[in-house]
C-alpha cells in the first residue's frame, strides 16, 4: 500500500486527532492549494472548485471538516 493510499484510508476513517499536516498533504495531492491561513483558519482553492475552508485547533483538524473533505474528493467511493 502506498503513501498516499494510507493517507486517504487515514483520514477516511476521520480519526478524532487527524493532523493538519495530513490534511494539508492530502489536499495538495489532489491539486488543491493553500491560498492562505489566518490564525486558526485555512483555505484551500482549486481552479473551478468552491473552496474548501479549514480550522484547525492544536494542529488538529475537526470531524465536521474531514466529512467535508471526504465529500469534496470523493473518498468514500474510491476503493481500498
Amino acid at each position: 500500500m502506498s503513501r498516499q493510499q494510507k493517507l486517504i484510508q487515514r483520514i477516511r476513517q476521520r480519526p478524532s486527532d487527524a493532523s493538519f499536516t495530513d490534511v494539508c498533504s492530502l489536499l495538495e495531492q489532489f491539486g488543491w492549494k493553500r491560498a492562505r491561513m489566518e490564525s486558526s483558519h485555512a483555505t484551500f482553492t482549486k481552479a473551478d472548485e468552491f473552496p474548501i475552508g479549514v480550522t484547525v485547533d492544536k494542529h488538529k483538524v475537526g470531524r465536521r471538516y474531514l466529512d467535508n473533505i471526504c465529500d469534496r474528493l470523493g473518498l468514500d467511493e474510491l476503493e481500498d
